[in-house]
């Protein structure tokens, strides 16, 4: 099992004082750090050292962030990185595209350095805690497998980015459990992890795009709930 600290990160950001600062202080702290300066830098150094945290600034030349997470996040070896967005950008629009592109987690600028290693113990711990749980979750007509973190409907494979699996996942482990939005950003995303209500309906939105709409039903003013009616 993997602590944080063995996590190989790769930092990804325009600004060398910002990849300075960050490389100081997870080096420091024994994490593996790599450096690229633009998104498509990116792609390239990711699939060289296949990192399990991607730490990324939105706007960048040649290529931004939104647009090199969405590259990523459609290569099957990236499917489940921590991909963490770093940005002076605070809209909520900003927000929102971040996750609608697989985001893990949006972190505004100034960047705290101890508030971002708690929040990578964070994923590591929910990590360790999600391999501890049942492996495979049969439910209504999905079969889902943690460890390979596939969804099967009959005989077709599905494979979700990391986020929308753990939703699914979680919601299927109890069927027809109402949970709030609340709820699920706190079991999923965690409380070091600061991010908006509506992220919940947007991946809710997109793992009914690809298990299908009858799955996860939303009960209106309270939330949702994996339906096997």
């Amino acid at each position: 099992m993997q602590t944080a600290s063995h996590y190989k990160i790769l930092v990804v950001d325009d600004d060398p004082d910002i990849v300075e600062l960050l490389q100081y202080n997870l080096t420091r702290e024994g994490y593996e750090v790599e450096t690229a300066d633009n998104g498509r830098k990116a792609i390239e150094v990711a699939k060289q050292i296949k990192p399990e945290v991607i730490l990324m600034d939105v706007m960048m030349p040649v290529m931004d962030g939104i647009a090199a997470c969405r590259q990523l996040r459609e290569l099957e070896e990236f499917r489940q990185t921590h991909i963490i967005f770093l940005t002076a950008r605070s809209e909520e629009f900003s927000e929102v595209a971040a996750f609608e592109a697989g985001a893990d987690d949006y972190i505004t600028k100034p960047i705290k350095p101890r508030a971002l290693l708690s929040r990578l113990t964070a994923f590591a711990r929910r990590d360790a805690h999600q391999e501890e749980q049942d492996q495979v979750i049969e439910a209504g007509d999905l079969k889902i497998d943690r460890t390979s973190f596939a969804v099967y409907k009959g005989d077709e494979k599905i494979t979700l980015p990391k986020k929308e699996f753990e939703l699914l996942a979680f919601l299927a482990a109890t069927p027809n459990k109402v949970y709030t939005r609340e709820e699920l950003l706190s079991n999923i995303w965690g409380n070091d992890v600061y991010v908006i209500a509506r992220t919940v309906d947007v991946h809710v939105r997109k793992v009914r795009e690809k298990v299908g709409e009858e799955n996860i039903k939303t009960i209106k003013g309270v939330g949702y709930k994996f339906n096997t009616d």
